[in-house]
């Protein structure tokens, strides 16, 4: 029997599981809105709301913390300054799983995973404005 032994192993070993969810924490503080497997996506709601509630904390040393598990500046930031203002009158519960169908090569459940309360304008940002930029810069070529 298994009482009590944490959660899924997802056949990986503890370093590859530490550092996938760390990067899907991150792509999830950045785009709000992200879609994995639904095993994934259940493992994953714990560690965003680790995150988020350290945010809300928004002390030197929470900060420290989050940025010891997420590995980057911009989610760290906007993680303490964005979010823990969204959030900070919500005692929890700061994602939601959808389920979203079957993938279609090996049929695996699918689900969308997002905040609560999420600024859809948020998912794509960062390939919006990197868009915008290389088409400024074709039109100032075009110029010259």
């Amino acid at each position: 029997m298994r009482h009590r032994r944490g959660l899924r192993r997802l056949n990986r070993n503890s370093s590859h599981r530490k550092a996938m969810f760390a990067n899907m924490t991150v792509s999830l503080l950045t785009h709000e809105q992200i879609k994995t497997t639904l095993p994934k996506a259940k493992d994953l709601r714990s560690f965003a709301d680790k995150m988020i509630s350290l945010g809300k904390k928004g002390t030197l040393h929470a900060r420290r913390q989050a940025f010891s598990f997420l590995r980057d500046d911009a989610a760290v930031a906007k993680l303490f300054d964005t979010l823990a203002d969204r959030y900070k009158e919500r005692p929890g519960g700061y994602t939601r799983v959808l389920k979203a169908g079957f993938r279609h090569g090996d049929s695996a459940p699918m689900a969308i995973i997002e905040l609560v309360d999420r600024d859809p304008d948020a998912k794509g940002a960062e390939d919006r404005a990197r868009y915008e930029e290389e088409l400024e810069l074709e039109e100032a070529q075009g110029e010259v």
